[in-house]
């Protein structure tokens, strides 16, 4: 095997599952270089300890563990539900908008250690691989990225173990053989994508869900939870102020317990083709109602329904990886406007995989009852200018209907 000896040190992305630790040594014996190995607690639900001791044995002096969960939350996925981003409908963008902090943490990473490369892990076929490497050019643009899945050898899992073996990086008995499906979770979601997943006419197996129960399964008595929001943020949970990380943590075993955020989707990735997954997100699906809903007493109309027409180009962005652009931060500067005062209290039922708004409450709400009451004894609306008010808005369609009858 030919050394490329342009590369100094790396840092790895790296999780301490056999592909990485593959890619941690076919990093050593290609480029001949100083390896750094950066492991990201995500929230996962992974121990991240056997990560590091793969590294020491595998001789790495500069090993990261960082725990990112409280900053994973606030700074990027409170940003996006803010935004109420959905990508294609459906997808609520947990793993894409992990990358960026992953990539960013990675670039600070190489900063200090005076590494002139990353690595990552992600293969040739996907969406990771454009995230993470326009995150990485957006911050250092002169950083040198190696992606092994695009330049090694390797065609098969049979090679990959073969490497392995020859290496003696131990292999265990489930990795042996074809993987049925791949995985990726953080505190957001998880996804299950690939093999037996592939087609998308047939139903996933019961074992592919990983965060939740069956609906079917969940308690015949509805669950209620109360969050609390400021400026657009949830804040607290039953009255119970949390952080971050903490209250979308129990979010999530409140979502897993009811069977909520399963999602089973045919999704058009960046590079061009179409993929099916299942996606879980308990947490999310909640917050996302719940946000949904005090922003339905708390935004005027046109500011509701104008960052309806910014999400989709949002959760664009998002998912292709342009975190680290200017459009997706002009796009949360007016979004960020709009939550200034998004404040107050929704309530919800949880039922055996659905989410229920019961109330919402807000001392900036813009919910008149003065002005909806059948009972106006206030004058505040009078009825009698809602008929000129019709007349001008239909004086173009009435045009346009004397000129259809002249043209018969």
């Amino acid at each position: 095997m030919t050394i490329k000896g342009d590369v100094k040190k790396v840092v790895l992305a790296y999780s301490g599952g056999l592909d990485t630790s593959i890619i941690l040594k076919w990093l050593q014996e290609t480029y001949g270089c100083e390896v750094v190995t950066f492991t990201a607690d995500l929230g996962q639900g992974e121990e991240l300890e056997p990560a590091r001791r793969k590294a020491e044995m595998a001789g790495i002096k500069e090993i990261f563990i960082d725990d990112l969960r409280e900053e994973f939350i606030a700074d990027y996925v409170y940003p996006m539900f803010r935004a109420n981003a959905v990508y294609e409908g459906v997808y609520l963008l947990g793993t894409s908008i992990a990358r960026p902090l992953i990539a960013k943490r990675q670039i600070e990473i190489a900063r200090r250690t005076g590494a002139d490369a990353v690595a990552h892990g992600a293969t040739g076929k996907g969406n990771d691989q454009v995230r993470f490497e326009l995150s990485y050019y957006a911050l250092e643009p002169d950083i040198r990225v190696i992606s092994p899945w695009r330049e090694w050898e390797f065609v098969s899992r049979s090679d990959l173990i073969d490497f392995a073996e020859k290496h003696q990086i131990p292999v265990p008995k489930d990795k042996r053989g074809e993987a049925p499906f791949s995985v990726d979770a953080n505190l957001l979601h998880s996804s299950s994508e690939g093999k037996v997943l592939e087609d998308p006419g047939a139903e996933p197996p019961d074992y592919v869900y990983q965060r939740t129960i069956d609906p079917e399964q969940a308690p015949d008595a509805a669950t209620y939870v109360t969050i609390g929001f400021q400026k657009g943020d949830a804040v607290s949970l039953n009255g119970v102020a949390m952080s971050p990380a903490t209250l979308f943590t129990e979010l999530n075993r409140l979502g897993h317990d009811n069977g909520i955020g399963r999602i089973d989707l045919v999704e058009n990735r960046f590079v061009g083709m179409k993929s099916r997954g299942v996606y879980e997100t308990p947490g999310g699906t909640i917050l996302l109602a719940a946000h949904r809903a005090i922003e339905s007493i708390t935004l005027d109309r046109g500011a509701a329904h104008f960052k309806d027409e910014l999400m989709p180009r949002y959760a664009e962005l998002v998912y292709y990886g342009f975190w680290f652009t200017p459009e997706r931060e002009m796009l949360q500067a007016a979004i960020d406007k709009s939550q200034e005062h998004v404040d107050g209290e929704v309530r919800l039922k949880l039922y055996k995989g659905n989410v229920i708004i019961v109330g919402r409450t807000s001392e900036n709400s813009l919910y008149a009852d003065d002005l909806v009451t059948f009972e106006d004894d206030a004058g505040a609306y009078d009825q009698k200018d809602a008929e000129g008010f019709i007349k001008l808005n239909a004086l173009r369609l009435r045009t346009l209907a004397m000129r259809a009858r002249r043209g018969k």
